[in-house]
């Protein structure tokens, strides 16, 4: 981000009030949710840590912007690398000047996807490869797709041969896709072990996402039962009800969930888990956890 620019951001903000945060810790302390809370986060912990034989490739997407796409992808993203003990790779396959270096706060931008699939070598180490990739905290490395240039492309073979590649060397790799129904979108859904499409927490998200499942549905391999919806609220009191858009949803095979308003995801900028709101957390491990398991799945 342009220098200038930074400076007219606000200091980050926690994902919800102070209030929340107390009341909830006077629950904690004196009910029994704290002892069921912790085995629930050492299960999930187990499912997350799971060894893998080759390389799983999660699939972001959406049908149109502003549904949380590239968010859910940098959640999935530090929460890989929080659990996992293998590398974990996030890329950037949306050109259009994405956010998502932004959003995972890479400070500086070298090589790009497409300038990776003219590189890559089948002989390269680890080592070799992440030399051209931007390091993030933990054990996570992020391949951009553009370095901040209006008309960047990026083709589908290009795509094709960085994750091929690629994929032996990182247990787990996010992928934050262009929207549907771009070319390299398709190809990343049809190659993914796992899915998550992301859909604004309106009547018009929900209705689309619906038409979208529905073809996904015809194909000729079903990728719906791999696919996991996440509902983002984007505004604290969305004007849809959320328990019959995730049944009507679930009807075509695919799983919901919802991602919860959240302060410090609403302002922009770098996600910092710490700022967070605990619910926003919990729902970002859980559906680490299902898309990683569904991804086991799958060969």
């Amino acid at each position: 981000m342009d220098g200038k620019l930074a400076v007219a951001g606000r200091a980050p903000r926690r994902g919800e009030p102070f209030a929340a945060r107390a009341l909830r810790a006077v629950r904690r302390t004196v009910s029994s949710s704290a002892a069921r809370e912790v085995a629930e986060t050492t299960a999930t912990a187990e499912v997350l840590q799971q060894p893998v034989t080759t390389g799983r490739q999660i699939a972001v997407t959406s049908i149109r912007g502003g549904s949380g796409k590239t968010t859910v992808a940098a959640l999935l993203g530090t929460t890989f690398a929080h659990y996992r003990q293998d590398p974990v790779l996030v890329v950037e396959a949306d050109p259009a000047l994405g956010s998502l270096p932004l959003r995972l706060g890479a400070e500086s931008l070298r090589w790009t996807t497409g300038d990776l699939a003219d590189l890559v070598e089948p002989q390269m180490t680890l080592l070799d490869v992440t030399g051209y990739l931007v390091k993030l905290p933990g054990n996570a490395w992020l391949l951009p797709a553009s370095q901040g240039q209006v008309g960047t492309m990026l083709s589908t073979k290009a795509y094709e041969r960085v994750m091929v590649s690629t994929r032996r060397y990182f247990g787990v790799t996010v992928v934050d896709c262009e929207t549907m129904p771009a070319e390299v979108a398709r190809t990343a859904l049809s190659a993914a072990q796992a899915r998550v499409l992301t859909v604004p927490a309106t009547l018009e998200g929900v209705a689309s996402t619906l038409a979208v499942l529905e073809w996904m549905r015809g194909l000729p391999r079903d990728i719906t039962t791999s696919t996991v919806v996440v509902i983002c609220e984007t505004v604290p009191h969305s004007g849809v009800d959320l328990a019959k858009a995730t049944e009507r949803l679930e009807a075509t095979g695919a799983r919901v969930r919802v991602l919860p308003y959240d302060r410090h995801l609403a302002a922009g900028g770098t996600i910092r888990t710490g700022l967070l709101a605990h619910d926003t957390r919990e729902a970002a491990t859980r559906l680490a956890a299902e898309v990683f398991r569904l991804s086991q799945q799958r060969r």
